[in-house]
C-alpha cells in the first residue's frame, strides 16, 4: 500500500526533498544549493532552470537513499518562497529569469498603479499594502521594459507551482501564494480584474487558483521515468513557505500560532475573518492570507531574528567559535553560557535590515541603548535576544489589537534550539512558548498537505498528532516580568525618538 510521503522546499538559496513515513519516520532526504544572480546593483534574480536541475538533483539524491519499494511511495506536494514568479510561453518554456522580492523593478510601475488605483482599495481587496516586492508590480515592468518577452507571456507561476507544473500539473496557484502577487481578492478568492486591468496587464495570463492541499492528479510518466517515482504518484498543490511551517507545526485552532526562528523571524497565526478587525490588520500592515479549512493567517515578522545573533557572532564571537570548533559544541550555546540569569537594562532596536511589521520601514537603523564601562559581551548577547523579542511583542500587540488572542508560540527554526531566547521570549511576551523537535515545518507542512489530501492521515490535527514532535514547554518567570515589561514601555518610545532623530538629520 502506498503511503510514504515526498515533501519539497524551495527557498531562494536552495531546495530540500524528505520521503517520510506516516509513523513521522524520515527515510530519506537530500539539498542543493543555487546561485542567486545580480546582473546590477539592485537587481537579484532567480535562474528557474537552475531551481530545477537541483530539484531534480534532490529527489533523484533522496530516491537513491530510499530503502523501500517505490510503489511504497503515495503523493508530493511542495512548499515555496512566495513573490518571484516563473515566465512561460505557451509551450511552457521558461522566458527568462525570475525577479526576486529584493528587486528593485517595478518601484515605477508601482506608483503608476497606486495613482489610478487608490492604495485603500488595493489594501481593502488583496490585504497587502502596495509595494514593489509584489509579483504585480514585476509583471508591470515586464510590460514597460521588456515587451518582447511580455508579448511571449502565456502565464506566470510562483516556484511551488512551477515544480508541480514540471512534474505534471496544470499552470495552477493555490491561494495563499495568489495572495502574494497584489492581484488576488483574498475575500472573494480570485483574481480582481479592476487591479488587473488598473496595471494594463492581461487577465489570461494569470493561473487557475485552488485552494491549498488540492488534488492534481498523477505525475506525469516522463517526470516518473526520469526520476525513478512511481506512474501512480498523486501531486497535491502545496503553498507559501510561512503557510506551510504553520501546517508543518501543528497550528490548527485559534488561539495558537508558529513563531519561525530562522534568518527572519515571523509569527504565524490562525484564525478567521470575521473575528478580525480588517482596518488595525491594515494600520499594522499586516497581510490577510487565506490558509487552511477556510481560516486565515498573516505574517508578523521582523527582517532580523538569528541573523542578528549570526552578527555579533561574527563581530565578538571569535574566542566562543574557536572553543566551539575544538569542543564540538554549538558556538551559540557558548555564548549563551555568559549571558547573565537576568535582564539587561540594555535596549536593542533590531533594524539591522530596516524593519518589518508593522513599521515596514526600510529606512529604519538598529540602535543599541544603554552601554556603560561594566557592559559585558554575555550581557550584550541577550540584549540582542531581548532587543528582537520586544519586536515580536510589539507585533503580538498588533495581533491582538486587531482581534487575534494567542494564547501560545510553537517556536521552530534555528532559535528554537536556544531555551536561553525561548526562556526569554516566555518571560517577554507573558504566553507559553512551545519548542517543537523538528528541523524544518515548512517541508513537514508539505507533507501534512499530501498525506491529508491522500487520505494518509483521517485530518490535519491528527496528521500534526502524528508528525509533530514537542519538545520542553517554557512558562513565564514572575521575577522577570515586571522588569521586562518596565523596560519594554521604554523600548516602545526608543523607535520613535530614533526614527524621528533620523529623519531630521
Amino acid at each position: 500500500m502506498a503511503v510514504d510521503l515526498i515533501g519539497l522546499d524551495i527557498g531562494s538559496t536552495g531546495t530540500k526533498c524528505l520521503i517520510m513515513a506516516p509513523t513521522g519516520e524520515v527515510l530519506a532526504q537530500a539539498y542543493r544549493e543555487y546561485p542567486m544572480e545580480s546582473p546590477e546593483s539592485g537587481c537579484y534574480e532567480l535562474n528557474p532552470q537552475r531551481v530545477w536541475e537541483a530539484v531534480v538533483a534532490v529527489i533523484s539524491s533522496a530516491m537513491n537513499k530510499y530503502d523501500r519499494p517505490p510503489a511504497m511511495l503515495a503523493g508530493l506536494s511542495v512548499s515555496s518562497f512566495g513573490e518571484a514568479a516563473v515566465l512561460l510561453d505557451s509551450e511552457g518554456c521558461v522566458l527568462g529569469n525570475s525577479l526576486l522580492y529584493i528587486d528593485k523593478r517595478g518601484s515605477e510601475q508601482l506608483e503608476v498603479l497606486v495613482e489610478h488605483i487608490r492604495e485603500e482599495n488595493i489594501i481593502g481587496k488583496t490585504g497587502l499594502h502596495p509595494h514593489p516586492m509584489y509579483t504585480l508590480s514585476k509583471l508591470m515592468w515586464y510590460r514597460e521594459e521588456r515587451p518582447d518577452i511580455y508579448e511571449r507571456l502565456y502565464t506566470f507561476l510562483p516556484f511551488g507551482s512551477f515544480i508541480l507544473y514540471k512534474l505534471g500539473a496544470g499552470p495552477i496557484i493555490d491561494y495563499s501564494l495568489a495572495s502574494r502577487t497584489m492581484a488576488f481578492d483574498v475575500h472573494r478568492l480570485e483574481w480582481d480584474e479592476n487591479i488587473i486591468r488598473a496595471a494594463r496587464l492581461q487577465t489570461g495570463i494569470f493561473p487557475r487558483a485552488l485552494e491549498l492541499g488540492s488534488r492534481l492528479g498523477r505525475i506525469s510518466p516522463a517526470a516518473a521515468e526520469a526520476l525513478g517515482l512511481p506512474a501512480h504518484l498523486q501531486l497535491v498543490l502545496g503553498g507559501h513557505d510561512q503557510v506551510c511551517a504553520a501546517i508543518g507545526a501543528g497550528v490548527t485552532e485559534e488561539g495558537s500560532a508558529v513563531d519561525g526562528i530562522g534568518t527572519v523571524e515571523c509569527i504565524t497565526p490562525v484564525f478567521h475573518k470575521m473575528q478580525v478587525n480588517d482596518k488595525a490588520l491594515a494600520l499594522s500592515k499586516l497581510a490577510l492570507v487565506p490558509y487552511i479549512q477556510g481560516s486565515y493567517t498573516t505574517y508578523a515578522f521582523n527582517f532580523t531574528g538569528g541573523s542578528l545573533l549570526k552578527w555579533y557572532r561574527d563581530q565578538f564571537g571569535y574566542e566562543e567559535k574557536c572553543a566551539a570548533d575544538e569542543s564540538g559544541r554549538s558556538v551559540y550555546e557558548i555564548m549563551g553560557e555568559s549571558a547573565g540569569e537576568g535582564p539587561t537594562d540594555i535596549l536593542v532596536l533590531p533594524h539591522f535590515a530596516g524593519s518589518g511589521t508593522p513599521y515596514m520601514n526600510p529606512a529604519a537603523v538598529g540602535v543599541i541603548a544603554g552601554l556603560n564601562f561594566n557592559t559585558t559581551k554575555g550581557e550584550l548577547y541577550r540584549a540582542l535576544m531581548e532587543g528582537v523579542t520586544y519586536e515580536m511583542r510589539l507585533n503580538l500587540d498588533c495581533l491582538e489589537q486587531a482581534g487575534m488572542s494567542i494564547r501560545e508560540l510553537k517556536a521552530c527554526g534555528g532559535g528554537s534550539k536556544s531555551a536561553l531566547w525561548l526562556q526569554i521570549k516566555a518571560d517577554i511576551m507573558n504566553r507559553a512558548v512551545i519548542a517543537l523537535d523538528i528541523e524544518e515545518a515548512g517541508i513537514l507542512g508539505a507533507v501534512i498537505l499530501a498525506g491529508v489530501a491522500l487520505g494518509v492521515f483521517p485530518s490535519y490535527e491528527e496528521a500534526a498528532r502524528r508528525l509533530v514532535k514537542v519538545g520542553t514547554t517554557f512558562y513565564p518567570c514572575p521575577e522577570n516580568r515586571k522588569h521586562y515589561d518596565e523596560n519594554y514601555a521604554k523600548y516602545k518610545r526608543l523607535y520613535q525618538a530614533v526614527n524621528s532623530a533620523m529623519s531630521n538629520l
